[in-house]
Parts: structure tokens; C-alpha cells; sequence
């Protein structure tokens, strides 16, 4: 049976499907200036209970950071900034009725917790993000871990330290491929792992792994099909990094598509076999399978939405997408805008006075305009680099060390003040810094 969840006002319902940063960021500054005065009602739907900011999945991945205290609840989250959150996963539209539909909700134990519902909407934002495109490779799925969620992030942690330790109990040697972990793609999430795993799995065998010698038992490889690393980014910038990668002893191996992954390895076309237990999927990206041609809505070939300037999908002026599961015209290009965390920034704050006009009952909609304020790349404790203005100066800074931490780190901040305001911020990072003198920097389970 099919329950709706219903309005308890006559107000303008705004309903933002996906929690990530740029959704839950349009949620919270839509809450505070439209749901606390009671103009608007806003709702923000989400599969998962909490969020971690995406760019940091990586970090969780390899240990550097502990999950739990970088999590936010929504449904706290909600209660502060005067929106409503419901827990599940979209799975269906009606554009007649202006409802969309939530999937039901199970327990680990099978049980259901919510049952399978509708919710009606005036405006519909759909913010849902991407996921790993495997592009059909051979045994990809099965045999490889994508960082798109806190969950795989957490499992790909789990499989690494528990090789670590079978590593260090077992009788014989560590064999070919047992502490090998291969990254396939070198885009910023594979660089930025293969230099955290670098890290982390030093400091993991530190705390007592004595059998185990990290620059002779533990190997780094990332394979990029591109002729560099960092693809999208600008040749210097992609020239700095992989000096540095190769400065950590991470094997680059660049101009190799791979055609097979097995549970022992990775084949590329070239006929290179690397052997590994441990693949993580770092090429490519696509919209949920679930976006492909909803209620008729133009997709493209990876599933992403089709939007207009305004954000607004060519066939429905009601349901609007941004960030990577919306493919956007870039004002003055042939091409469309990338799929980076700062355009969704911006794609929120634009969104914020388009839903302010609708409420107001104006037609004439704020048009969307990306600008490119360059690129950071963390390769952890040993270096940050970047390039840094973009379009803004009609060329690139190159910046790197102590100045391109600082501003990466800063990016983080930005996201955290958007939610909690600077008071709250400030707080939390003295916390840390001093808590952080008191625990292993690395997470050891």
C-alpha cells in the first residue's frame, strides 16, 4: 500500500531530493529564510540518516579521518533550520500529480521501517549527485570498491586494515598482490587516495605491525587512461602532482585502459597485469540509473538531467536539478558546466532567490552563470597544490605548499559556515584541535 505524506499548510511546498552538500546547504539557508517565516514549507529527502561531506570520503577511506565526528544528523539539522526531513530514496515521479515517490525503508534485519510513500511538491529540486561509472567493464562491479558513499568509503577502510592484519599473523611472506591496492583513475578522488593511503598505511603499521615493512610490503598503483594524471585540470597542474606521486612511490601508470578486473588483479589493454585484492573505481562518473528518462524528463547518456539556465528541466518548469546529476548549458560554451563541488555551491545560492521569486509568485527566474575559481588537489600531509582564479583573470596562479593547504582546508570551512553559521564553526575546530593530541591519527578499526 502507498501512503502519502501530506502538507499540514496551504504553503508553497518545496521538496529537495538529495542531501549532499549542495542540497543540504539549499535546505538549511531555504529553512532559515523562508521555513522559520513560515512562507514556504521545505522538505529535504535523503536515503541515508547522516552527512559527510563528499570530498572527504577519500580521507575515511584510508583512516586518515574518523566518520563519526565529521557526521551531521538531518534530522538535527532539520530541526534547527525550520525544515522537514524524510528518511528514503526517490524512485518515482508523477509531474501530473506533482508528487514524487519514496522507496520503502528496511532494518538490517529485513523489517520495514517506513513504507513506501508520496510527497507533493510545488517546486521540485532534484540534487542527487553521481555515482561510479564503470562504462561495462568486465568484472568492475563485482571485484572493484567506488568512494561514492560514507558506507563504501568505511568498507574500503575495513578491507584494508584487515589485510594489514592477516598480513601480519600469517606464516609465510605477504604474496603478489596482497597489500598491492590499485586506484583506476586519476582524477582528483584517486590521486588524493593514493596519497592518503601512502600515509595511513605506514601509520598503521606502526602501531605494532612489526612484520610488515611498508616501502617493501604495501604498493600503491593508480592507472589512467588519459595520457596524465589530474585529466581535467591544466597540464601544470597535472605535471606537480605526479611529481609528487612519484615522489611517495606510487606507480603511475598513465595511457592504460583497463579491460578486466578480476579478484586477483587488473588486466589493462596493453596486456599489463598488476596484481591486487584491493581495487577502488575512481573513473568516471554518472546520474543514479534511476534518473534515465524519469516521467519522460530528457536525460543525456550518463542519466543526467537536462536543465536550462534557470536550472529548470527542458520539459518541466516545476522540477528544477543541479550539481552532478544535472547537465547545465555554460553560459558562452558548447560545453556544459562541470561537475565540480563549487558549481553546485553556486547552483545552491542561485537557487535560493529562484525559489524566493516562485514563492513571490514572480516568472522572470535568476539565469546561471559558472565561474571557474580554479583547482586543489591534497596529496594529505605532504603537499597541496593547486591553480588557483581561473576564468576570473583569464588565466591560472599556481600555488602550492602551506598557502594551497590552507585554502583547501578553507573549502571545508566554507561548507561547515554555510550550515552552522561562524560561532559554531569556530568551536568545533578548537575541539578538534584539541582533542586531537589525545588519539592515534589514524583509524584503527
Amino acid at each position: 500500500m502507498r501512503l502519502k505524506t501530506k502538507s499540514r499548510t496551504n504553503l508553497h511546498q518545496v521538496v529537495i531530493v538529495g542531501g549532499g552538500a549542495g542540497g543540504l546547504e539549499l535546505a538549511t539557508r531555504l529553512g532559515d529564510k523562508l521555513g522559520r517565516k513560515g512562507k514556504a514549507e521545505i522538505t529535504l529527502i535523503d536515503r541515508t540518516r547522516t552527512h559527510v561531506w563528499k570530498p572527504l570520503l577519500h580521507e575515511i577511506a584510508a583512516g586518515s579521518m574518523n566518520p563519526d565526528k565529521h557526521e551531521l544528523e538531518y534530522l538535527a539539522q532539520a530541526h534547527w533550520h525550520h525544515f522537514h526531513f524524510r528518511l528514503g530514496e526517490m524512485d518515482g515521479l508523477d509531474r501530473a500529480k506533482k508528487e514524487v515517490f519514496i522507496s520503502a525503508n528496511f532494518d538490517e534485519d529485513g523489517n520495514e521501517v517506513i513504507p513506501r510513500r508520496a510527497i507533493k511538491y510545488d517546486t521540485l529540486i532534484i540534487a542527487v549527485g553521481s555515482t561510479t561509472n564503470d562504462f561495462g567493464i568486465k568484472g568492475a562491479r563485482e571485484n572493484t570498491i567506488a568512494l561514492d558513499t560514507q558506507d563504501q568509503a568505511e568498507r574500503f577502510h575495513r578491507r584494508l586494515h584487515n589485510a594489514l592484519l592477516r598480513a601480519q599473523t600469517q606464516a609465510g611472506p605477504v604474496h603478489a598482490g596482497q597489500l598491492e591496492v590499485v586506484i583506476v583513475g586519476a582524477g582528483a578522488t584517486g590521486v588524493e587516495l593514493s596519497a592518503e593511503l601512502h600515509n595511513t598505511t605506514r601509520e598503521l603499521a606502526a602501531y605494532g605491525l612489526d612484520k610488515i615493512d611498508p616501502d617493501k610490503d604495501v604498493s600503491i598503483s593508480l592507472i589512467e587512461a588519459s595520457e596524465r594524471v589530474l585529466p581535467a585540470l591544466p597540464p601544470g597542474l597535472s605535471k606537480a602532482v605526479d611529481l609528487e606521486l612519484r615522489k611517495l612511490r606510487v606507480h603511475v601508470y598513465a595511457g592504460e585502459r583497463v579491460t578486466e578486473v578480476t579478484k586477483t588483479g587488473v588486466q589493462t589493454h596493453s596486456g599489463r597485469f598488476i596484481p591486487s585484492e584491493l581495487v577502488v573505481w575512481a573513473a568516471g562518473i554518472k546520474a543514479p540509473d534511476f534518473l534515465n528518462n524519469i516521467d519522460g524528463l530528457e536525460t543525456n547518456r550518463i542519466n543526467q538531467l537536462v536543465v536550462k539556465t534557470t536550472l529548470q528541466t527542458t520539459l518541466d518548469e516545476n522540477v528544477f536539478a543541479f550539481g552532478d546529476c544535472a547537465a547545465c548549458p555554460r553560459v558562452g560554451s558548447v560545453e556544459t558546466v562541470p561537475p565540480r563541488a563549487q558549481a553546485a555551491h553556486q547552483q545552491a545560492s542561485m537557487l535560493i532567490k529562484t525559489v524566493k521569486a516562485r514563492v513571490a509568485g514572480k516568472k522572470t527566474l535568476p539565469v546561471f552563470s559558472y565561474r571557474d575559481y580554479g583547482s586543489l588537489v591534497n596529496l594529505g600531509r605532504y603537499s597541496t597544490v593547486g591553480s588557483l582564479m581561473g576564468s576570473l583573470s583569464g588565466g591560472s596562479m599556481f600555488v602550492e605548499g602551506l598557502v594551497a593547504r590552507l585554502m583547501y582546508q578553507s573549502l571545508y570551512k566554507m561548507h561547515l559556515m554555510a550550515l552552522h553559521g561562524f560561532f559554531a564553526v569556530f568551536l568545533q575546530t578548537l575541539g578538534r584541535i584539541i582533542t586531537r593530541r589525545t588519539e592515534p591519527h589514524v583509524k584503527l578499526h
